[in-house]
């Protein structure tokens, strides 16, 4: 039996009046256990949608509308409610960006704790008491006996956001979905909470899908990036080969953007031109084709399959090793330039 998390040719459809808008669009991949995803993209990209639907919170209409969701060689995304919701408790976990969402206000942080692990674990109370001060300590709260007592108002930002990932790993879950995790948090208690992720889970072995927008956090705490543009994956791989030689043009354009230290202090940085496409206004063949400066009349007519390309896997034509559909050659001469990574055969092929 395959362990981890499975993702196969995911679709999340959305019905409105004007028509049915398809938010995620024939996505897949995998998390081993102990392994860090780091799931990245602009804004509209699918990231939050693609983490709801795996731990079926899609807001309706919003549903899973074809592929397969398997968590440890189990389907999941086709469970009755009250299997999903025993599920999403004792074997996900989820971190969400805003810590107060996660805890109730009105009661005391270690009443949530017990509480959530009596409702997977069989153990007494005092054992429950327990456990969740162990789970305090993990996470780094310091006199967590003491702190049971405080209400989620009563710890700063970085603190409660410690006190939702140990809320997250009460059951011991095999898969933990961490979405934006360290947005609210300023950069020094960023740091804190992506090395206590990466600890706590390498730990335990679980699996983990980190959904944000910086490719700092990407860089600095996932084994794998996955990379996703208007509901499709773009770009997936090892992080540095993703980060350091990008293959697909959106992936580029990413990396490009981020500011470096060796850079002109006066220099504007890159960006990508136009906007990420309306889920009702995709357009035909690659989705991301009018902002690509690589693109040709069959980016614009066809969906491109995903293609080995160097270390990582890319959705882009560029990387078609077959001769007779090659770009026009100045194109395919300029994406090599540009550090796409293209096969090299492709310099002989007229």
């Amino acid at each position: 039996m395959t362990r981890g998390l499975q993702v196969r040719n995911l679709r999340v459809e959305i019905p409105t009046r004007r028509g049915v808008l398809v938010a995620i669009d024939d996505l897949s991949f995998d998390i081993a256990p102990g392994e860090v995803l780091g799931m990245v993209g602009e804004s509209g990209a699918g990231k939050s949608i693609t983490g709801s639907a795996i731990i079926g919170l899609l807001e309706p209409p919003g549903h899973v509308a074809g592929g397969e969701i398997l968590l440890d060689g189990q389907r999941i995304d086709d469970l009755p409610p009250e299997r999903m919701r025993h599920i999403r408790g004792k074997r996900i976990g989820m971190i969400f960006q805003d810590p107060l969402t996660s805890l109730n206000p009105l009661y005391r942080i270690g009443y949530q704790l017990t509480e959530t692990i009596l409702t997977h674990e069989a153990m007494s109370r005092h054992d429950a008491v327990e456990k969740a001060v162990r789970l305090l300590e993990e996470v780094g709260i310091p006199a967590a006996r003491q702190r049971l007592s405080s209400y989620p108002h009563q710890f700063s930002g970085g603190m409660r956001q410690r006190v939702v990932i140990a809320l997250a790993l009460a059951a011991d879950p095999e898969l933990v979905i961490a979405d934006e995790p360290t947005t609210a948090l300023d950069v020094s208690v960023q740091a804190q909470i992506i090395a206590l992720l990466k600890r706590i889970c390498a730990d335990r072995g679980a699996s983990v899908l980190l959904i944000t927008h910086d490719m700092g956090v990407i860089a600095e705490t996932c084994d794998r990036v996955c990379v996703l543009y208007a509901g499709r994956l773009a770009e997936i791989g090892p992080v540095r080969q993703v980060v350091r030689h990008p293959q697909h043009p959106y992936s580029q354009g990413l990396m490009a953007a981020i500011p470096s230290l060796a850079d002109d202090p006066g220099e504007e940085l890159a960006q990508i031109p136009g906007a990420m496409p309306r889920l009702g206004a995709i357009p035909a063949g690659c989705a991301f084709n009018p902002r690509c400066g690589f693109a040709f009349d069959r980016c614009r007519a066809e969906r491109p399959p995903v293609y080995p390309a160097g270390g990582s896997q890319a959705a882009c034509f560029l990387h078609d090793p077959a001769p007779q559909i090659l770009p026009p050659h100045d194109i395919a001469r300029e994406a090599r330039d540009a550090g796409l990574g293209l096969p090299g055969r492709r310099e002989g092929a007229r």
